[in-house]
């Protein structure tokens, strides 16, 4: 089985850094064209478009607040007038993170969980189907977390959110079925990336103990998932979450 991506156009949010650029670069060189997204950081931006470029990838960048529909009509623009038509979407832009109490969250911290984890995958599915019905044809991809599965605490707004991506995504596989659309989830565990490199060790070790496996997870193993659930060969894996965790999750 080759996962060969090739003539596809994927369009990964947030992924000039952490898993995102894990998932981009996979994607990439399995065949696909892959623009780089980004918020906010565009030196970070820059240099991930070299390393995409450097790994023979055609690609590009934009910048694009994936929560606002606009801004999503713009970025599917750009990719459409050089890139071609979406055919994958993987919606992995993400926000801080903080673990609360739930006293000491307020509503539009819980607002923007769902903004980013809710809305952000509504407006990219709609921007991008009218081409995937016509084609019939399409893979959306949300990369969730194992947080809904293990019951994390304390971080409600965010499991809260992980939980309505998940939910979401069963419903649309349904939807979109009948025109060979596929909708799945991919749920990582805790990869450290560049984010956690100040993250203490103590809770790396705690953590660590937790994994069955007895070894941290990388990116590629959940850009691996990923691949294969964009390709031909997973053509009739639809409504699914697959956790990539080593084992933590209880189900």
């Amino acid at each position: 089985m080759s996962f060969s991506l090739e003539n596809k156009v994927a369009l990964v949010t947030g992924n000039s850094t952490g898993l995102g650029k894990a998932i981009g670069l996979a994607l990439g060189r399995a065949g696909a064209k892959v623009p780089v997204n980004f918020a906010n950081n565009s030196e970070r931006a820059e240099s991930a478009l070299a390393e995409y470029q450097e790994a023979g990838i055609d690609s590009m960048l934009i910048r694009a607040d994936v929560t606002d529909q606009s801004s999503i009509d713009e970025l599917f623009n750009q990719i459409e007038q050089t890139l071609g038509n979406v055919d994958i979407i993987v919606a992995n832009a993400t926000c801080e993170q903080p673990l609360k109490p739930i006293e000491e969250y307020d509503w539009d911290f819980y607002q923007r969980m769902l903004d980013f984890f809710v809305k952000s995958p509504f407006l990219l599915a709609q921007r991008g189907l009218p081409h995937m019905k016509q084609q019939s044809w399409g893979r959306f991809i949300n990369i969730t977390s194992e947080v809904f599965h293990v019951s994390k605490s304390p971080f409600s707004a965010y499991v809260a959110a992980k939980g309505g991506q998940i939910g979401w995504s069963r419903s649309m596989s349904q939807e979109l079925a009948p025109f060979q659309i596929t909708v799945n989830c991919v749920a990582p565990g805790w990869i450290p990336v560049e984010r956690h490199e100040n993250d203490p060790q103590a809770d790396k070790d705690a953590y660590l103990e937790t994994i069955p496996m007895k070894r941290w997870g990388v990116p590629q193993d959940v850009a691996d998932t990923v691949i294969y659930l964009a390709s031909n060969e997973a053509s009739f894996v639809t409504g699914q979450t697959i956790c990539v965790n080593g084992g933590v999750s209880p189900w």
